[in-house]
């Protein structure tokens, strides 16, 4: 290669690189801030449904103006996170009013008594934000594409405070068993930027310290495999019950007003039986009543129920932090019975069922780490081997595919289950 040549080449690279990181300090800030006030709002409404309980009654009217919300804006087939997935493989546009519409949704679906996440209602944010952005600065498809996943990547992390998962995990969620590498430098900055912004204002990192760790033995790690391989198990029946509570409601209820409107009823009548609204919301405080030893046997089962009855019948929210809490509730249990560190186990169940959702073993490792700390990494390192390899190929996303075989080295190119 002549010396000119090689020298353009550099200088093309160069500036290829310094578009990136400008676009993603742009959107990290951008993000971070909304993200930040997303956070805010979230922890308003659960404030106030927690001194208001008779609030719940209003959920199934709170259902019927999320759906004329949707229809005005002429938004009425949402998907909601498998919408920025496909937009990604597809090139489809993926409209800016999505940022709006679920911001709002979410809150009422909150306040209201749902039981839904905030971080699948983030990647929605956060993507729709990207490639909002991307457009208006005509780029092209592929990047636009990035630019959405570095969007993704700045709302996971304002919202959850784990930049180092939050960088990889919009790179990984797409596609399994390949990564965009290309992608790689604008996450980390937006993802990082945006996890600054959302401290420096107020926002606190989640994090769970674990309780003293046993030394890991083949008896210890035998049995963290054994809940790694329950919890992929696990993982399966949620997403099962997810998808098939959507089939059953769109079945019996045709009509999406009376379909959210009978869902509202429905987590209505599944908190009068249960006595509480411990069920209702995003589930973290049982979380950290798991990490405190003292989860009922039933609390992963019913979590599982609460979350499948609100998000089947068209309210709006994500499912990780349900996942999480699922994870947590049954990891408390196993480690209870067995008698074997019941907050490890509580770590463990959240990794793994976190990874067996959705398939990405790598961000489920890093977030391990982010949330309880190096300490127990043999184990999280066991937990995402086995739970990756046993969930099979299903996941919370219609539109996340298998590239290649999880058991092989086979080009399978196949949409979850």
């Amino acid at each position: 290669m002549k010396k000119r040549d090689w020298l353009l080449e550099n200088l093309q690279q160069l500036k290829i690189s310094l578009k990136w990181i400008l676009f993603a300090a742009i959107s990290g800030t951008a993000v971070g801030l909304v993200g930040t006030l997303f956070h805010y709002c979230l922890a308003g409404v659960t404030q106030s449904r927690a001194e208001h309980p008779w609030l719940i009654w209003l959920l199934p009217f709170a259902g019927l103006l999320i759906i004329c919300a949707y229809r005005l804006l002429q938004h009425e087939k949402d998907s909601g996170t498998n919408l920025v997935l496909s937009s990604i493989h597809s090139g489809h546009r993926l409209p800016l009013r999505v940022a709006p519409l679920i911001f709002l949704s979410t809150l009422i679906t909150h306040l209201l008594g749902g039981s839904a996440g905030r971080e699948g209602a983030a990647l929605q944010l956060g993507g729709s934000i990207g490639n909002a952005i991307g457009r208006r600065f005509g780029f092209d498809e592929k990047d636009r594409n990035i630019m959405t996943m570095c969007s993704m990547s700045a709302a996971f992390s304002a919202l959850f405070g784990t930049p180092m998962a939050a960088a990889i995990f919009s790179m990984e969620v797409v596609s399994v068993g390949i990564m965009h590498y290309s992608a790689l430098v604008p996450c980390v900055i937006a993802s990082l930027i945006a996890c600054a912004v959302a401290s420096h204002l107020g926002v606190p990192a989640e994090a769970f310290p674990l309780d003293a760790i046993p030394p890991l033995t083949v008896g210890s790690g035998a049995r963290v495999i054994v809940l790694a391989s329950l919890c992929a198990l696990l993982s399966i029946l949620f997403c099962v019950l997810l998808h098939q509570s959507e089939r059953l409601y769109h079945k019996h209820f045709p009509n999406p007003y009376l379909r959210i409107f009978a869902g509202g009823c429905i987590v209505i009548l599944l908190t009068l039986l249960t006595g509480s609204q411990k069920y209702n919301g995003s589930g973290i405080e049982l979380i950290v009543r798991c990490m405190e030893e003292s989860a009922a046997p039933e609390m992963f089962a019913l979590k599982m129920l609460f979350t499948a009855a609100t998000l089947g019948a068209g309210y709006k929210g994500g499912e990780i932090v349900p996942t999480f809490c699922i994870g947590a509730a049954f990891g408390c249990l196993f480690g209870s019975l067995t008698g074997f560190a019941p907050s490890l186990c509580t770590a463990v169940g959240m990794t793994a069922l976190f990874c067996g959702v959705t398939n990405c073993p790598i961000s489920s490792l890093l977030i391990s780490f982010e949330l309880f700390g190096y300490e127990g990494m043999p184990y999280f390192l066991l937990t995402v081997a086995f739970s990756y390899m046993l969930s099979g190929y299903h996941g919370l996303y219609h539109s996340q595919k298998i590239v290649y075989s999880k058991y092989r080295t086979d080009f399978i190119n196949k949409k979850v289950g």
